[in-house]
């Protein structure tokens, strides 16, 4: 699939959409935030639509469709076993750090008793 000149107008038309309307959501602080804020919901939908008519946005939507298929064959931890692997990872830091510290410490003390 190559782009056409169709796709690059429609790729600046969806570009133009977003940009003009977060400008306008500045340029006019006396209108209500509520009306302003609605309004770049609405352009990022519209400008998300005429992006998806894009090979390039077709790509991206198959990708996000296969994204989801993958999601569904993965198999999740049960709540016993992410507490069990949490619990695990909290004891190796911790053994790891009094061990650091223990090794920090013993090495302040050989270096403090070379210099005396």
């Amino acid at each position: 699939m190559q782009s056409t000149i169709v796709d690059v107008g429609k790729l600046i038309a969806s570009i133009a959409i977003l940009l003009s309307s977060i400008v306008l959501y500045y340029s006019f602080p006396q209108i209500s935030i509520v009306i302003r804020a609605l309004a770049i919901i609405f352009s990022l939908v519209v400008s998300s639509f005429i992006f998806l008519q894009t090979i390039r946005g077709k790509i991206l939507w198959d990708f996000l469709q296969g994204s989801r298929v993958e999601i569904k064959k993965v198999i999740w931890p049960t709540k016993q076993e992410t507490i069990q692997t949490t619990l695990t990872v909290f004891v190796f830091v911790l053994i790891l750090g009094i061990f650091f510290w223990l090794l920090d410490f013993l090495l302040l003390f050989i270096t403090t008793s070379i210099r005396s």
